[in-house]
C-alpha cells in the first residue's frame, strides 16, 4: 500500500509559476514510476509528466504537450518526494492535480494511461486566473 499525499497547489495568476509534491509515508516512491495527472470537473484526466525511478535516459521523464517546455518534473529520493514544477501558468492549467504510482520501475510509453496505475493521491487544487 502506498498512501500519495500531493500539496503545493493554490492560487497563481497567468504567467505565475507553482511547484507541486508527491509524498508518501507509507512506503517508498523511488524505485517506482510516478506521474502526475489533472483534471477539472466533465473532462477526463489528462496526463500531465512522469517521472521512471532512474533519472537519466530514455524515458526517464516524459510530459504531456500541453505541459511540454515549461514544466519539469524532478525526484528528491532523501524526502521520499516527487515535484513537478510549472512555470508560464495559463488559466487552461486549472485543475485538480493528482500524483499516481504504479508497480514498474519505467514508466514507459504508456505512462499517460491512468489505468495502468494503481495507487492514487487525493489531489491538490490548481486555479489560474487571468
Amino acid at each position: 500500500q502506498v498512501d500519495l499525499v500531493e500539496s503545493g497547489g493554490g492560487s497563481a495568476q497567468t504567467g505565475g509559476n507553482l511547484t507541486l509534491a508527491c509524498t508518501t509515508s507509507t512506503g517508498t516512491i523511488s524505485r517506482r514510476c510516478v506521474a502526475w495527472f489533472r483534471q477539472v470537473p466533465g473532462k477526463e484526466r489528462e496526463a500531465v509528466a512522469s517521472a521512471s525511478a532512474y533519472t537519466i535516459g530514455v524515458g526517464a521523464t516524459a510530459y504531456g504537450d500541453s505541459v511540454k517546455g515549461r514544466s519539469t518534473i524532478y525526484r528528491d529520493n532523501a524526502k521520499n518526494t516527487v515535484y513537478l514544477s510549472m512555470d508560464s501558468l495559463q488559466p487552461e492549467d486549472t485543475g485538480m492535480y493528482f500524483c499516481a504510482t504504479r508497480d514498474a520501475i519505467a514508466c514507459g510509453g504508456v505512462w499517460s494511461r491512468p489505468t495502468l496505475y494503481n495507487f492514487w493521491g487525493q489531489g491538490t487544487q490548481v486555479t489560474v486566473s487571468s
